[in-house]
């Protein structure tokens, strides 16, 4: 049996810490611990001195001081191999720490409570904890660090002499301590730096918690692991309950997640259709039914082996008609037990159940993504459009079924990469033309796969038209109804062009470009 000194226990999650403080007893190691967690080893049958004992100093103002204490600092610090720091150690009265197993306070659950105060959460924020940790992470080559369970059970195999540590491990577990605390004190940040009301601070602070580890990323080639924002959004992918299927890929969790956005946009039943990332079809109906049957008819080639998100439960009769199709993904809000048994015909779908309503607190979070040294952060594009916010600039007014699905294409095109533009017309997209590199590329693109059913539709563009060109070939294809930001140079040119041609065109003044 190996002895140690000291281990130094103090925990708010107190999940496996007997087993492990028992672990460690028996292999002859001396427990020290705080508060709660002392009484709860003491409850075990287990002997343990209170850190008072070792400081010599009671616990004051509430507990807020009480590890804060150069014996128990000087135990986590002093130098094994360094004459000067034992000597120093042993002047000040103290011992070696050789074990310490802290995980903080629960800040992050505490602000997740709809009630709390500020001062609730002030008092959540731990002190001790994390300097605890950090003072054994730095000296990891003589002090064995963990936060978190997961790694208790290999602790007492490295304290019994059963398998030591390796140097390897020692900095595995202290890097691991140091995320630990960089995460909290992040969280702490963020919440702070939102209740000051500071949209961009100097510095960002994010933290991320690994869900899983993918297969690989975008291609097979590339490694990916998903990661979820501390603490969560509701409603996002994070919380899906997967009822069956593989596990989602890189490419499933992003489409998914675009479908969803999209799904969000529509209080009628709706459908999405996503591949890419970029919509092949949406719809609203009367019922889900009817809006999956338009969806799929917009583009049916696209849709093989797309990502459908539904905003209404599924029954059995939605889900036949999902299954005549291969699809890679299905998320809705929920699934009749008729639905899942006729879905598990098709052990690689993967089902998803999620509450597809708009998630609340979802809009504030802000949109990030990486470049090559640095991050682009912005505000999410909510912004709606309401009716009485159209003007309308052509001789022409779109009737009431067009300001309809004006407005439905207005709420599609921003989901779609730039350039873009949508067709429309009854509730459902006709022809989307996506991620070109001019405007009258996209219209083309749309007007093609649209065909025959572009005459009589409305046509939305999240950019005005720099000129004319687009606004001839929705003429020659028959649109009745143009939707777009405005604000070109040569708008005049535009009207004109589409009272020449007897189009109604209206302008929101709102530009949604996407990237």
């Amino acid at each position: 049996m190996k002895t140690t000194s000291r281990a130094l226990l103090s925990v708010s999650d107190k999940t496996g810490i007997v087993d492990l403080a028992r672990g460690l007893v028996d292999a002859g190691v001396e427990l020290v611990s705080t508060g709660g967690t002392a009484t709860l080893l003491r409850e075990a049958g287990l002997a343990c001195l209170d850190v008072a004992e070792v400081t010599g100093q009671p616990e004051v103002m509430g507990g807020r001081v009480k590890t804060i204490h150069p014996r128990v600092h000087g135990g986590l610090l002093a130098r094994r191999d360094v004459p000067s720091d034992m000597a120093a150690l042993a002047e000040l009265g103290g011992a070696p720490i050789d074990w310490v197993v802290v995980n903080l306070y629960p800040f992050r659950e505490t602000i997740a409570r709809p009630d709390v105060t500020d001062a609730e959460a002030i008092e959540q924020i731990d002190i001790g904890g994390p300097a605890m940790i950090r003072a054994a992470a730095k000296n990891h080559a003589h002090v064995t660090v963990a936060v978190e369970p997961a790694d208790y059970a290999r602790l007492v195999r490295a304290a019994s002499g059963e398998e030591p540590l390796a140097d390897r491990e020692r900095t595995a577990l202290a890097a691991k301590a140091f995320r630990h605390v960089a995460a909290y004190d992040a969280v702490i940040a963020e919440h702070l730096t939102g209740l000051a009301g500071e949209d961009f601070p100097e510095q960002l602070t994010i933290t991320l918690d690994k869900v899983q580890d993918l297969r690989y990323g975008e291609n097979p080639h590339q490694p990916a692991a998903f990661y979820a924002r501390a603490g969560g959004t509701r409603g996002s992918l994070v919380d899906a309950v997967q009822h069956q299927g593989k596990e989602l890929s890189y490419n499933n969790i992003a489409d998914a997640d675009a479908a969803l956005a999209i799904a969000r946009e529509f209080d009628a039943p709706a459908a999405v259709v996503v591949k890419h990332v970029n919509p092949c079809g949406i719809a609203t109906g009367t019922t889900a039914l009817e809006a999956w049957h338009a969806a799929l008819s917009a583009d049916p080639v696209s849709a093989f082996g797309g990502i459908v998100a539904l905003n209404r439960p599924v029954d059995v009769e939605l889900a036949a008609a999902l299954c005549e199709l291969f699809l890679e993904v299905v998320i809705a809000p929920s699934y009749d037990v008729a639905a899942l048994e006729l879905f598990a015909t098709k052990p690689n779908l993967r089902v998803l159940e999620l509450e597809v309503a708009q998630a609340p607190g979802g809009a504030e979070r802000p949109d990030a993504s990486t470049v090559a040294g640095g991050m682009l952060v912005q505000q999410r594009d909510v912004r709606m459009i309401a009716p009485t916010e159209l003007q309308v600039v052509t001789k022409i007014a779109p009737t009431a079924a067009q300001r309809e699905d004006l407005t439905f294409g207005w709420r599609v095109v921003k989901h779609v990469t730039s350039n873009a533009v949508v067709l429309a017309g009854e509730g459902r997209t006709l022809g989307i033309g996506a991620g070109q590199m001019n405007r009258v590329g996209a219209a083309k693109l749309a007007i093609e796969a649209a065909g025959a059913k572009a005459r009589g539709s409305v046509l939305a563009s999240d950019a005005f038209f720099p000129m004319p060109d687009s606004i001839e070939l929705a003429a020659e294809a028959g649109i009745a109804a143009i939707i777009q930001p405005g604000g070109s140079r040569r708008d005049d040119d535009v009207i004109a062009a589409c009272n020449a041609a007897g189009i109604a065109m209206v302008f929101t003044g709102v530009r949604h470009f996407r990237h």
